[in-house]
């Protein structure tokens, strides 16, 4: 499969935001599903605003999308960023048996939207 080439700019830019443990983190939840705020509030263990602020950095680049249901916030992966293929590239690399990944893991479902 061929995917378009990213200019050095808009490579070390994804790089740059995704470099952040708690962005990449959130990144490696989305792998595996939708998540709303309040669900990675409670899983993270920081704040809404500073959740809110990875998030936004995330989504200026398209790197993931936003879904309002209710007064609700879902995140997912935006499989049509042309980060896409970046990003799942390196998240095949993170281990799955992280022991911050299982932490945090541990506490989904805690959170009550």
């Amino acid at each position: 499969m061929s995917h378009n080439k990213l200019t050095m700019t808009e490579l070390t830019s994804c790089l740059k935001i995704i470099g952040d443990p708690t962005r990449f983190l959130i990144l490696k939840l989305l792998e595996k599903k939708t998540y709303c705020v309040c669900e990675f509030v409670e899983m993270l263990r920081i704040s809404q605003p500073a959740v809110s602020q990875h998030l936004r950095k995330l989504k200026d680049l398209d790197i993931i999308t936003e879904e309002r249901r209710e007064q609700w916030r879902y995140y997912s992966l935006n499989p049509t960023s042309p980060y896409f293929p970046v990003i799942t590239d390196l998240l095949q690399y993170s281990d799955d048996q992280d022991e911050r990944y299982l932490k945090v893991i541990e506490r989904e479902g805690l959170a009550r939207c």
